[in-house]
């Protein structure tokens, strides 16, 4: 299967409906969508016991959304979907704004489902991001967690 997918790394707001929209469009070429699913990621207001006000998150043109879109197509060749967006947010973000969308389509929920998923965990540990916390305890570099790593290991067959 030919699967329809936009990658983007961008500084505007995400639009969600927009891109459910967008979403069916490129799925409906390539064939009957039974299932969509999506992720939706925020900026929280508190990580651990520090207050955030705002985080920063830097890339690498290019690169990462090469990197994405490979996450990407690793999803497609390994569950059944039809298509496949992904947007994430780069520059200063505060509180409540959304950081990162994921939609899968599918015939099936299950293939959304663990597509979606997939996804996350691979962006979560692999994607050329940097972010910076900045808060109530000065400003933070975060890292990926072990959970992270974790996840994503249980779908490379080593967790």
């Amino acid at each position: 299967m030919n699967n329809s997918i936009l990658v983007k790394v961008q500084k505007d707001k995400i639009a969600v409906g927009s891109l459910i929209e967008k979403l069916m469009d490129l799925s409906e070429r390539e064939g009957e969508v039974g299932a969509i699913t999506t992720f939706i990621g925020r900026v929280r207001g508190k990580e651990e016991t520090r207050q955030v006000s705002e985080l920063f998150l830097e890339h690498y043109p290019t690169m990462t959304e090469k990197k994405i879109t490979e996450i990407v197509c690793n999803a497609c060749n390994t569950f059944s979907i039809n298509g496949c967006i992904v947007i994430h947010r780069i520059g200063k973000l505060v509180p409540g704004e959304l950081i990162v969308f994921v939609g899968v389509t599918s015939r099936h929920r299950k293939d959304a489902f663990e597509a979606c998923s997939y996804v996350m965990d691979f962006l979560k540990t692999e994607a050329p991001f940097w972010k910076k916390e900045k808060g109530s305890k000065g400003e933070k570099w975060i890292k990926s967690r072990d959970i992270d790593y974790v996840a994503r290991d249980a779908w490379l067959g080593k967790g």
